[in-house]
């Protein structure tokens, strides 16, 4: 791969995950089965699903002073990742997550950052040069807000475009969403980022232009098995997805985003990249796990082939 890389700039976790019949309600104890600990966290999920589906990409990270964490920094560099931007926080442990996983594929989480907490500004300081130097830069928002606007801000002023997967949802100061290019909020997302809630294809371009007004040019709202809303250029409309049986729904975000950035630093058009997008996510939703369950451009394009 030639030319500039993506950048991610992200979180890294170990992910603890527990499939159950059906997600513990409060104050319920619930018996699982298939405990395992796997590689996640919204950061790393993203960078490697752009290099699995075709991106030249360069990873900007905090990982702990622990096994896992030298594991995880060994094997995105054996997937032909830059990680020049990968820190070891000594005395830290890498961060981690709770899953549980349900039989229908849905899931919940609870994180702890552990060493994603200390990607300060002071920390991202001697990297900017990567950010300045991409051909677009990712986030999202598992690691310090301070750092993901002044990452913003050095990306706009080097004429890098800045997308945002603004998830986990919560609502985003004015400083950093002028910066952005691209947001990619779920519906929650979505509603907590415009007080708007994501009922139909008119409330999700109320929402679109709620953040078009807040300076973003492009808005995806992703709607889960239904597609995604797509605004930009004054113009929006939902693009459907793929109906497929969900099996572990953990990463199917991560993997769009991943894919996205992908598909649009090779050239592709936005309704394009969508579809490839679609494509990928329906893959990884059929399989079980964060980074386990990313397709590689091969397997995106041939389904997406066989769809058409």
């Amino acid at each position: 791969m030639i030319g500039k890389p993506l950048v991610v700039l992200g979180s890294v976790n170990a992910d603890h995950i527990l499939q159950v019949k059906e997600l513990p309600r409060p104050g319920e104890t619930v018996t699982g089965h298939g405990y395992r600990v796997v590689p996640g966290g919204k950061g790393a999920n993203q960078a490697v699903a752009a290099v699995r589906l075709g991106a030249r990409t360069a990873f900007i990270a905090c990982v702990g002073e622990d096994d896992f964490g030298r594991r995880m920094k060994d094997a995105f560099q054996a997937k032909g990742m830059d990680t020049r931007g990968i820190m070891v926080e000594e005395g830290m442990p890498t961060g981690m997550a709770m899953i549980f996983v349900a039989e229908n594929g849905e899931n919940c989480i609870g994180i702890s950052p552990e060493a994603n907490a200390c990607l300060t500004p002071e920390r991202l300081a001697p990297h900017l040069g990567l950010i300045r130097g991409a051909s677009a830069l990712l986030m999202q928002m598992e690691t310090p807000m301070e750092t993901v606007i002044m990452a913003a801000e050095e990306a706009k002023k080097a004429g890098v475009p800045v997308a945002l997967n603004p998830a986990p949802a919560r609502s985003l100061p004015e400083e950093l969403l002028k910066n952005l290019a691209i947001i990619t909020p779920n519906e929650t997302e979505a509603a907590a980022l415009t007080g708007i809630a994501i009922q139909d294809a008119a409330s999700a371009m109320e929402a679109a232009a709620c953040l078009h007004g807040m300076g973003v040019a492009t808005v995806i709202i992703t709607l889960g098995a239904k597609g995604a809303f797509v605004s930009a250029k004054g113009r929006g409309a939902v693009v459907p997805g793929f109906h497929v049986t969900p099996v572990d729904t953990t990463a199917a975000g991560d993997t769009f985003n991943g894919a996205l950035m992908a598909a649009l630093q090779r050239g592709d058009q936005l309704p394009e990249a969508i579809a490839f997008s679609h494509a990928a996510a329906a893959l990884s939703v059929m399989r079980m796990g964060a980074q386990t369950s990313i397709p590689t451009r091969k397997e995106a394009e041939d389904f997406l082939r066989a769809q058409r």
